[in-house]
């Protein structure tokens, strides 16, 4: 009796899979409509097979965000800090954009996860490597913030909003009521062909905030920057 051809058989299910499709389904059909049936019918098995892998949906969106994590650049070797740090943000952003759904289940976490963990860390030790004292490093980590995992949280909505709807009369009262404001935003240099249309360029000002954070830690660590005195300073004062 001849066999079943390999190509038959269905692919064997485990933990990895299980992450893989559900983060490809998040990007498809967003985070909010996951769910456990649903991936299951992605992946073709019935529900209670996944609980083999993750042990409930909490568990599922731990191991999504690891997954995604994982994605993030390895420092270059031979580079200072300052590159890695940037480069290393730069690609943490890059696999928000991909996947994006990904910072609302960050921020959601009760806890950092292990990849999570694992990427600060290295973070950490990237300040530390490039003469941080771990003073300063403490403090670098509380300034960078989420902008270490690609995403910061905005003033104002960059989502393409134009202000409070009505027209130009509504506009105009709401310049008069809050004239500094309405100056900002009508100075805003906005491309109206751009992907992004008349709200700000996301791209550039996360890189914009980025570098001036990375600037003025530059510029502490040469001084030898140091809490206590900075403590003791605003004490005297």
């Amino acid at each position: 009796m001849a066999q079943q051809p390999e190509a038959g058989r269905r692919t064997p299910l485990n933990r990895e899979r299980v992450l893989r499709a559900a983060v490809a389904l998040a990007d498809d059909i967003g985070i909010e409509a996951l769910s456990m049936r649903r991936l299951a019918q992605e992946l073709g098995v019935v529900p209670m097979a996944l609980y083999k892998h993750v042990a409930n949906k909490e568990q599922l969106l731990d191991g999504m965000v690891d997954t995604v994590v994982a994605h993030i650049d390895l420092p270059a070797s031979g580079s200072g800090w300052k590159d890695v740090v940037r480069r290393r943000v730069l690609s943490a952003r890059r696999e928000l954009l991909r996947h994006r759904w990904a910072w609302q289940v960050i921020e959601s976490r009760t806890g950092p996860t292990p990849a999570v963990l694992e990427y600060l860390d290295s973070m950490i030790g990237t300040f530390r490597d490039g003469g941080f004292s771990v003073d300063l490093t403490h403090h670098a980590m509380h300034a960078m913030g989420s902008r270490l995992l690609g995403f910061s949280q905005e003033l104002f909505d960059a989502s393409g909003s134009e202000g409070p709807s009505g027209g130009a009369e509504a506009l105009a009262a709401m310049a008069a009521r809050y004239p500094r404001i309405a100056e900002v935003a009508a100075g805003a240099s906005h491309e109206a062909a751009s992907v992004v249309g008349r709200s700000c360029d996301d791209q550039f000002e996360f890189e914009f905030a980025l570098d001036l954070l990375l600037d003025g830690l530059e510029r502490l660590h040469r001084q030898g920057w140091t809490s206590a005195g900075s403590a003791g300073a605003d004490a005297d004062a």
